[in-house]
């Protein structure tokens, strides 16, 4: 029987409620479609920093090199500063395991209501791909003259064509995959050298895929866009800060936070993939069994799929669609008054019965 084996990193506030019932989720899966699944649990957070002075252990990336997926819950705590949580922990392991493509689907689950008058589960369902390794986020730059007048700070992006390249090719194929559309978010009207690049690699690509229809928008436009007109797109390709921003935009259409998955996807498989609901810690609802863990769960489904379980992580959707079609069992933010794991429960359930 094959096993996979998972490093899990629950972080911080709900982190470890979600991806406890993410967990309940995989394992009925596993249970039910015949293979094994083995987690070890790294308590790398902010609560890990205040303590240790650092979010993980100098040879916290080692340790994780031979797992088959790493499953985040959530990072991020009022008293540690973001920049802190993202560049010592997570973006650390996006580079050093090359995972260049962040994928986010955005989808309006059947049953559920978005705040989008008019628009339904028909209308919201595309997948957007975000370059994840470079772009606004690779870290160049720096503060000169700190504490006088003269005090600057410098941040400067950093496309490559190697990483514009890589990024767009994974879309174009996700694209042939789905609906055959792909939209490329970009700002060239302003940023002159960076997206000018971008737009001229899009274009250059695009005729290799002859079969997929392709436009380009400024960015403030396509985030307009993404509220008149969701159902335009199929799949959409961004840099890094541009697709952290439009996806966020796309989990609030989706009609909650709580529902949204993520994958930071290492194609080559140079490591682990990572996968994680994107809500954050949601530190004012700690504790109160109240946070949905739909997003945890999906991005389980996306960590089997993406382990070759296409069977199992498709039977965690459609056990996610017989949840909110059926809408008794969803959480507050959803208009339910479900716990935690009565959601994590009902699903695990509705995987089993699918697999007899």
């Amino acid at each position: 029987m094959k096993e996979y084996n998972i490093a899990l990193i629950p972080g911080d506030g709900i982190g470890g409620d979600v991806i406890d019932e993410g967990m309940r989720v995989v394992c009925a899966a596993a249970d039910a479609f015949g293979f094994g699944v083995r987690s070890e649990s790294f308590p790398w957070s902010c609560a890990y920093y205040q303590e240790h002075g650092r979010m993980m252990p100098a040879d916290g990336l080692d340790a994780l090199r031979g797992f088959d997926a790493i499953y985040l819950g959530a990072v991020g705590w009022p008293t540690v500063p973001d920049h802190i949580s993202l560049w010592e922990l997570l973006l650390p392991i996006r580079k050093t395991f090359e995972q260049y493509a962040n994928v986010r689907p955005v989808r309006l689950f059947p049953g559920l209501q978005g705040p989008l008058h008019g628009k339904t589960s028909d209308d919201i369902n595309f997948v957007c791909v975000r370059e994840n390794t470079e772009g606004e986020y690779a870290g160049l730059g720096g503060r000169a003259h700190q504490g006088t007048p003269y005090e600057l700070a410098i941040q400067t992006d950093l496309f490559t064509r190697t990483g514009v390249e890589r990024v767009m090719r994974f879309a174009f194929e996700l694209a042939q995959r789905r609906n055959k559309k792909l939209t490329a978010a970009t700002k060239s009207n302003a940023s002159r050298y960076s997206f000018v690049f971008w737009d001229e690699v899009f274009a250059e690509l695009s005729a290799d895929y002859p079969d997929v229809e392709t436009e380009k928008w400024h960015v403030d436009a396509l985030a307009a866009r993404f509220v008149t007109r969701p159902e335009a797109f199929d799949v959409v390709v961004a840099s890094n800060l541009f697709g952290d921003i439009l996806t966020d935009l796309g989990g609030a259409i989706q009609g909650s936070l709580g529902t949204a998955a993520s994958a930071n996807l290492s194609p080559q498989r140079v490591g682990p993939s990572m996968f994680e609901p994107v809500h954050g810690s949601a530190p004012d609802i700690v504790g109160r069994g109240i946070a949905n863990p739909i997003g945890a769960i999906w991005a389980g489904a996306m960590m089997l799929e993406h382990l070759g379980e296409e069977q199992a992580g498709a039977a965690i959707v459609a056990a996610i669609e017989r949840l909110t079609s059926e809408g008794t069992t969803l959480t507050r933010d959803l208009g339910g008054s479900a716990s935690t794991s009565d959601v994590g429960k009902a699903i695990a359930a509705y995987v089993r019965e699918q697999a007899g």
